[in-house]
């Protein structure tokens, strides 16, 4: 139904004012090469369809009954990997439920929240959905972050690390350098993608997750996903890492909205993923491998590709016309993501896919390239 036709006289104002988030494409195509929403490339732990089986099999006239509020079982395995206490530990109905009970518990309407102006575009609608002023910090010509650019008052500061779209990386240092600054407001850090960073093989000791902040900066919060780096966008579970008090905030929040925000399956499908390390390693490496070499092959054909912590790489064709390169590649079954905003309009977002779905698109790209030359002469 188009928006013209539809009866709005019932809705609340806020309802009608909102511009809700535009999740990326699924679309139903024979023979899809998807890489524009950066699932990962590998099915989950096998450990975790077992886990879920289990319950199904032996437990499934528990089904009927609620399950446990807490997710204790589920925090407890990540307090543990990440050696922290449980009630440092808080899980929601994905990263996107975990960061919309962060926006409602910390961020004030007299004072703004801090961002960057390329980032993840729901924090724009969580900021007009929960009434937060939002302040967007443009970000260095090269897609850095400057923390100096963000010396004024506020009531919190996001940012996604790796960022996106670029997949670029703000250093723990920095991370540090702006919960010092701000010592009265919460600094998140939305790391959905940290699992795929590396750092320099020199520091390959050092921590790369602000995880490892939250217990020298008690105004840190450390938000993850089960969606990326464990393969299980369709399960939707995501948590937080903060001081307890954080913590407890988050908890109050979600008591007052849903107080069940994961079913029996996912608490036991997450859990059986954080175990299996192993898995968990294999595959991590694979994506980060993956990404190397296609790096390399876009770059071969002329792309400038942004150096990327994530797993996806942000390129912009020899000619920068992205948005033509996105519509030649969707006509071949191939879709990759394509931003129509100011300052990133040249460039692609390109999820890692397997080898074979890599191939793909370098082949296709290839093809691009040899068109256009023909055409040309």
């Amino acid at each position: 139904m188009s928006e013209s036709k539809i009866d709005t006289r019932l809705w609340s104002s806020k309802a009608r004012n909102l511009s809700p988030y535009i999740p990326g494409e699924q679309p139903q195509h024979d023979n899809l090469c998807k890489l524009n929403t950066n699932e990962n490339p590998f099915p989950p732990s096998p450990k975790v369809g077992e886990a879920i089986a289990k319950v199904l099999e032996q437990q499934a006239d528990e089904l009927r009954l609620y399950p446990a509020p807490e997710s204790n079982d589920l925090r407890a395995a990540l307090a543990q990997s990440y050696n922290l206490d449980i009630n440092q530990v808080f899980v929601g109905n994905g990263s996107d439920e975990v960061l919309a009970l962060v926006f409602a518990s910390f961020f004030l309407k007299e004072r703004p929240l801090l961002s960057p102006d390329i980032g993840y575009s729901f924090y724009p609608v969580y900021a007009q959905t929960f009434g937060v002023e939002l302040v967007q910090i443009p970000l260095e010509e090269d897609f850095s972050i400057d923390p100096d650019a963000y010396r004024q008052p506020c009531s919190g500061i996001i940012i996604a690390n790796p960022n996106a779209p670029t997949g670029l990386l703000l250093s723990l240092a920095d991370i540090r350098k702006l919960a010092s600054e701000h010592s009265n407001a919460v600094i998140v850090i939305d790391e959905a993608y940290i699992d795929f960073a590396q750092i320099d093989e020199s520091n390959a000791d050092l921590p790369v997750s602000a995880v490892s902040l939250i217990n020298e900066c008690d105004n840190v919060i450390v938000t993850q996903t089960f969606s990326k780096s464990r393969s299980l966008a369709g399960l939707r579970v995501g948590m937080a890492f903060g001081n307890a008090s954080l913590i407890e905030a988050l908890t109050r929040m979600k008591n007052s909205f849903n107080s069940y925000p994961l079913d029996k399956l996912a608490q036991a499908g997450a859990t059986a993923s954080v175990l299996d390390t192993e898995y968990f390693e294999q595959t991590r490496q694979q994506v980060i491998d993956l990404r190397t070499s296609l790096t390399a092959e876009l770059t071969t054909l002329g792309y400038k590709v942004l150096p990327s912590h994530a797993n996806f790489v942000f390129a912009r064709p020899k000619d920068g016309d992205a948005s033509a390169v996105a519509s030649a590649l969707r006509e071949q079954g191939i879709i990759v993501r394509h931003f129509d905003k100011p300052r990133i309009a040249e460039y692609l977002r390109i999820t890692i896919g397997t080898a074979e779905q890599n191939n793909r698109l370098i082949d296709a790209l290839k093809a691009l390239q040899v068109d256009a030359s023909v055409a040309a002469e």
